[in-house]
């Protein structure tokens, strides 16, 4: 029978610690080189075997499996002289398998994927220092294969193929059209078809956010060749770096002509709809995406009923369009038409002024209703933007679930449906705008800038389910009562009934807060008002009085009620949403 003991040796410059049998380690041990590198962990037969530790001179280590000396199957590494982090799976010393590397120590640079031998290769998603990610194919460290990029500050997505790290082969790159203050196009301009050396080159479709369609040949970048550019009714017949050669002014046909290609799009691009596909009446600016309803139809039935409804949508496409722009140009001072994007607070407010929440559904069912596959954080999120096809979606589903109890017959239910919503309740109503927030524009100005940290506060006082995030009535008083402000919560909602686990969204909690306000104001009127008739009894002794003085000046704002109002909505947003904010950190 061996012996095992527990002893230090020292041999050609390399320090060992550890259990020995027969001579030699068999177990837990420890061996230093001279040069600085450590081992501590599991040995077999005098081979660092199991689990174990490494550390190098410079400080990196490896903590994890280890197979004949080398790192082999799951381990950690952390590099001192580059940052780099690596966790996961190794083979003979090399990542391979799946892992997450970081690249820097702030870990905003990373890549969790798959490896071979030391390389990314395979699937995996990659994040850079800027905010831009790539997820999809890689070989050698390359981005290769299929993939999606995403270009965070330039607002730009290409999906397709890869080779070598550029985009190469077939695939789709998206320029998002983006302003200042949130406005935004509805429509970005699109390329689909052939790359070569991450440039477009081969024969590929340009959609314009305004509606032109350029289909042919390009060259470098460029468009090059025999090609068929529409719009309305003019179709590009061939075209020369970038230039044209000949078009036609009508799709019947007509005289040729020539001109500059820069001089025809500024012509004609934003002017005109795209059309979508021979199987859609609607370009894509107002696609549908009415399939969980078309889903519930017989399929036999469902191209017929999507045509019925589309039939609507054309007839209604002006007033659609106008309404879409009335209200995603609330609480803006001012904006060039149909440069903003509506949000899901605007389009509440739509909701709101044509009376939908009293076809006995809220506001918040309705966010469920119409969710998608949309991320749990955007549901009832007053920033996500609404782009018209999506409103005209919304609609639609909206007035199936509403009326379809009501319609005698099933045939072209949803259209039949639809068309009700817009004659009883939206055309009659919509632009009449109610409520606290845009009822008064500059009113709405003045809110928008708080709309943000009230976003914060509704986000810390509503309940966190699983899914989302919403806040009920009860939830509401509950704030007020922290604020000790229940009496002024109740003077702003007297005409209403409360149910208090009623779900609401942040539009109606924001407008109870902007009615306090308002409350407040007619309260700092009333005192104003008794406050100068009492400096005023006494002027000529106490005229020097530096009450007498903010009296007389706030008094003032009698003829310009909305600086009054301005005034105690800042202070009492300010007010609410800071103190909030302490109450629920205390």
């Amino acid at each position: 029978m061996h012996q095992t003991n527990n002893k230090n040796v020292c041999l050609n410059c390399i320090f060992v610690k550890g259990m020995f049998s027969k001579g030699l380690m068999d177990g837990f041990g420890t061996f230093t080189r001279a040069a600085g590198l450590k081992y501590e962990g599991e040995f077999v037969h005098n081979i660092p075997m199991g689990q174990g530790t490494y550390t190098w001179a410079d400080g990196s280590t490896y903590k994890g499996e280890v197979y004949n000396g080398i790192p082999h199957g799951t381990g950690t590494y952390k590099c001192t002289q580059n940052s780099l982090f690596y966790s996961g799976q190794w083979h003979q010393g090399k990542r391979h398998g799946k892992g997450t590397a970081y690249y820097n120590e702030e870990k905003n640079s990373w890549y969790k994927g798959d490896w071979v031998r030391n390389n990314r290769e395979g699937c995996g998603l990659r994040c850079y220092p800027s905010g831009n990610t790539y997820s999809g194919e890689w070989k050698t460290n390359q981005r290769h294969g299929k993939g999606t990029m995403r270009w965070l500050n330039l607002g730009q997505k290409y999906v397709g193929a890869w080779q070598d790290g550029v985009q190469h082969g077939q695939g789709t790159h998206v320029w998002n059209l983006r302003r200042k203050d949130g406005s935004q196009y509805s429509q970005s301009n699109r390329y689909t078809g052939e790359f070569a050396q991450g440039q477009r080159h081969g024969w590929g479709t340009f959609y314009y956010a305004g509606g032109a369609i350029y289909e042919g040949e390009w060259k470098n970048n460029k468009k090059h060749g025999q090609v068929c550019f529409t719009v309305k009714h003019i179709v590009l017949l061939s075209v020369r770096s970038n230039s044209i050669q000949e078009y036609v002014q009508n799709s019947k046909g007509g005289n040729k002509q020539s001109c500059s290609l820069e001089i025809l799009l500024k012509f004609v691009i934003g002017a005109f709809p795209l059309s979508h596909s021979n199987s859609s009446l609607l370009g894509p600016d107002m696609a549908l995406n009415i399939d969980c309803l078309l889903d519930m139809i017989p399929e036999r039935k469902r191209d017929t009923e999507r045509k019925q409804v589309e039939f609507v949508v054309l007839r209604q496409e002006r007033e659609l369009r106008s309404i879409c722009s009335f209200y995603s140009r609330l609480g803006y001072a001012h904006s060039p038409v149909n440069t903003l994007l509506l949000s899901r607070l605007q389009f509440w407010r739509l909701l709101k002024d044509c009376n939908i929440h009293h076809h006995g559904i809220t506001l918040t069912q309705i966010d469920r209703l119409i969710r998608e596959d949309v991320d749990p954080a955007e549901i009832h999120s007053p920033f996500t933007p609404v782009l018209l096809r999506k409103l005209i979606s919304y609609l639609v589903i909206v007035a199936h679930h509403i009326h379809s109890k009501d319609m005698v017959s099933p045939k072209h239910l949803l259209a039949a449906c639809f068309s009700k919503l817009m004659t009883d309740d939206i055309l009659p109503n919509a632009k009449n705008v109610k409520g606290f927030l845009f009822r008064q524009p500059d009113v709405g100005v003045v809110a928008m800038n708080y709309m943000k940290r009230c976003w914060e506060v509704f986000q810390l006082f509503c309940t966190a389910t699983r899914d989302e995030q919403t806040m009920t009535c009860h939830h509401l008083l509950w704030m007020f009562k922290v604020q000790q402000t229940v009496t002024l919560f109740f003077a702003c909602i007297n005409t209403v009934v409360l149910f208090f686990p009623l779900q609401i969204t942040f539009l109606e909690f924001f407008e109870v807060l902007l009615g306090c306000a308002e409350v407040t104001c007619e309260q700092v009127s009333e005192t104003l008002k008794e406050d100068h008739r009492v400096f005023g009894s006494n002027t000529e002794t106490r005229k020097d009085s530096p009450e007498v003085e903010v009296s007389e000046e706030m008094i003032q704002t009698k003829n310009s009620p909305f600086q009054l109002v301005r005034s105690c909505l800042n202070a009492f947003i300010i007010s609410v949403s800071a103190n909030l904010v302490m109450s629920c950190h205390m």
